[in-house]
């Protein structure tokens, strides 16, 4: 059955994996996943993510990373979904669990975070979040 959210499927996979305490979760790849993977890896939610080549599209592995033996991603939400598009102005940035978390933003300027936005100046589309 096809997917109309794969940003949407790629973070419930991500939290499902984490809540059943499974050490890997794969998901069909794209750029924005790959993205998205490279952010958690940076500020340290997950601990790698490699690409699997296959005949179609290929997919991502992402290995998530434990704490005493509890997810480091305690939550992870979805915020703009394709049925409703959150934008945001450079000034009304998302705050997330007061600085501890962060809302990843996809920006003209690539996916960052909401404080690399603050730095420099942009706003955009809110992906998600992530504590």
């Amino acid at each position: 059955m096809p997917v109309t959210d794969q940003i949407g499927d790629f973070i419930t996979r991500i939290r499902n994996a984490g809540r059943a305490g499974q050490k890997t979760v794969d998901a069909p790849a794209s750029k924005i996943k790959f993205a998205i993977a490279e952010l958690l890896k940076e500020q340290g939610f997950v601990e790698d993510f490699i690409r699997i080549d296959d005949d179609v599209q290929g997919s991502i592995r992402v290995t998530l990373k434990y704490y005493r033996r509890q997810p480091v991603i305690k939550k992870i939400t979805r915020i703009s979904k394709p049925g409703r598009r959150v934008y945001v102005p450079s000034g009304q940035l998302p705050r997330v669990y007061n600085g501890l978390g962060i809302a990843i933003m996809s920006t003209s300027r690539g996916v960052i975070t909401g404080k690399q936005a603050k730095k420099l100046n942009v706003g955009g589309e809110v992906v998600c979040t992530v504590w």
